[in-house]
């Protein structure tokens, strides 16, 4: 049944359609810098030895921008509109996605990696509660999973647009931000939520972030959502981002970090789409979300257990599973749409998945920590700690989250 203020949308409709398409474009920029890490910093002439160094602070940066923009755009969100929201980000990370491929130093590349991290903020969170708001509750589950498998799509697209054009890392940049100016054509068509709309004429407090802070159990609410992501970006971007570092560590030769974060992508989306599909199957979010992290957990096992297989073939078929076993990407921020009500739906849904990025530089700087020579002295070892802290965290979250399999949505937080 729908609620009186949701129209019966269906599941290819217009909101679902262009949130897809945003979400393709919004992903192939994000991890653009992944793919085309190495070519671009030869082409600007770092050295072997510091690409490591550099790439973790430049993918630091756009995860502190994504941070920022995510609260920042949430709280627009609430008080602005969902599809302002859209429309804004969109445009910035368009914008700085052109200029990226104009850059000639690593400062100017980090600086619009940043802003472009700003712009990204926006877009997943925004169209996920759009759609939330606008179809029944029997179809925001799987229409949560299309947006995010289109986003997923978005990865390969970039891969092979890196690939194609024999490593032009700069037409890749200048793609991507001409996809993101077409979009907002799109964008004009869509309207807004009844939910937000009704809200808003009956002039309740909107966005207001305090809210989240000033009650006990709501903070541990929003804290539990945020912990269950961190999982999935500990993947992508530790294991996935540096596959290439561990398959030197591994001793495993002829490997392919950019082609690996594309397979574990492509996993991803048959995850996403699964994680959907299953909970609303058995109608539970939160019995999904614990049968993925068994799975996520025995390729995590696997990765390091087996250091990646012994070949290169081996650890693309890890990075698979791993891949799979991420696919709870939708489902948290599908909950979080649904756990919080409609005047702080915006305020989590987008800052929640950002929060969960943003927490990657902390995750970085925990690797660091350990691998010093006043810790472990490893790489390897240090990874794994780091991921077994980070997954223990978020099954205990998951544990004690709530379930929000088909809740209504028409409610406000006081």
């Amino acid at each position: 049944m729908s609620s009186p203020l949701t129209k019966n949308y269906g599941l290819l409709s217009l909101p679902v359609i262009v949130g897809a398409l945003g979400f393709f474009v919004d992903i192939y920029d994000l991890l653009l810098f992944n793919i085309v890490r190495v070519s671009s910093f030869k082409s600007l002439g770092v050295a072997d030895e510091s690409m490591k160094i550099y790439g973790e602070s430049i993918i630091s940066w756009q995860m502190v921008g994504l941070t920022i923009g995510g609260i920042v755009w949430g709280i627009l969100g609430d008080k602005r509109g969902r599809k302002s929201v859209l429309f804004g980000s969109i445009l910035l990370y368009s914008i700085a996605t052109i200029a990226n491929g104009f850059v000639t130093s690593v400062e100017q590349y980090t600086a619009l990696r940043f802003i472009a991290g700003l712009g990204l903020a926006g877009e997943l969170g925004a169209s996920i509660t759009l759609v939330n708001e606008m179809l029944s509750k029997e179809k925001r589950g799987i229409a949560s999973a299309i947006i995010a498998t289109s986003g997923v799509a978005g990865t390969i697209a970039a891969y092979f647009v890196h690939y194609w054009s024999d490593e032009n890392w700069r037409l890749c940049y200048f793609i991507g931000g001409a996809m993101g100016v077409t979009l907002l054509f799109l964008r004009v068509s869509v309207l807004e939520s009844g939910i937000y709309s009704t809200a808003k004429k009956a002039h309740i407090s909107m966005g207001n972030f305090w809210l989240l802070l000033n009650n006990r159990a709501r903070f541990f609410r929003y804290l539990k959502i945020i912990s269950i992501g961190l999982p999935v970006w500990y993947v992508i971007g530790l294991l996935i981002s540096f596959s290439d570092e561990f398959a030197v560590h591994f001793g495993i030769k002829n490997f392919s970090q950019p082609k690996a974060l594309m397979l574990q992508y492509v996993a991803l989306a048959f995850g996403d789409v699964f994680a959907g599909l299953f909970s609303n199957f058995i109608k539970s979010r939160k019995k999904t979300l614990l049968i993925f992290y068994v799975i996520l957990a025995f390729f995590f096992a696997l990765f390091f257990l087996l250091k990646g297989g012994g070949s290169a073939n081996n650890l693309y078929l890890i990075c698979l599973g791993l891949g799979f076993g991420s696919g709870i990407s939708v489902l948290y921020i599908t909950m979080s749409a649904e756990e919080f009500g409609t005047n702080l739906r915006a305020t989590v849904a987008i800052s929640v998945p950002n929060l969960v990025r943003g927490f990657l530089p902390v995750i970085l700087i925990l690797f660091k920590l350990l691998r010093s020579e006043y810790v472990f002295n490893s790489y390897v070892t240090a990874a794994w700690v780091t991921g077994l802290v980070i997954i223990v965290i978020g099954f205990i979250s998951a544990l004690y989250t709530n379930e929000t399999f088909g809740k209504d949505l028409d409610f406000i937080e006081e």
